[in-house]
């Protein structure tokens, strides 16, 4: 059997070290990241970097949640004080996570709240090659007319797993076997 998902060792009882893989493997020992920021909405045509991670170099990781936060404030009449209120719908902006300055799939130009803040939300698992760097951006592209309330803040947050790439060596790895 040549290839495949399952190899069986060359030589019959010979054991073979386990690495995680040549590319990129799944550590045992993995570090978690979450990154988190919030920023007044930007201005018409341009974006605002609200959650940043950068892997390091002969580093991998695996993006693993992100959460939308919306400030708007909203008034019942002109008497009374305007309150802040969350809101799904975020008209006029388009949420982006992205991957080395690239759009991730399926997460393309959200235009509402996906995972809102301060909820589980719904998990993801996208592998992260090394010395990726994941952003959460925000981009004002028009103003309609709100119907609850002006939007004045944003929010993001990115989380996830990291880990070293032992492809690169390793403390017990010598020549490719373990010593």
């Amino acid at each position: 059997m040549n290839g495949g998902l399952i190899q069986r060792p060359r030589h019959p009882g010979a054991r073979e070290p386990l690495l995680a893989t040549d590319i990129c493997g799944v550590a045992l020992d993995t570090e978690a990241f979450d990154e988190s920021g919030f920023a007044d909405v930007p201005d018409p045509g341009q974006e605002t970097v609200l959650a940043r991670f950068e892997l390091q170099p002969q580093y991998c990781g695996l993006f693993e949640n992100f959460s939308q936060y919306v400030g708007a404030a909203a008034k019942d009449n002109d008497t009374e004080p305007a309150q802040l209120t969350d809101v799904i719908e975020t008209p006029g902006l388009q949420w982006l996570i992205l991957v080395n300055h690239r759009p991730l799939y399926p997460y393309l130009q959200l235009q509402h709240i996906v995972n809102p803040w301060g909820f589980g939300g719904f998990p993801v698992a996208i592998r992260l090659d090394e010395n990726a760097l994941v952003e959460m951006v925000v981009r004002k592209v028009n103003y309609p007319k709100p119907s609850r309330g002006r939007i004045q803040r944003v929010g993001g947050r990115i989380t996830g797993r990291l880990w070293y790439n032992t492809m690169y060596g390793d403390a017990n790895l010598r020549n490719g076997q373990f010593r």
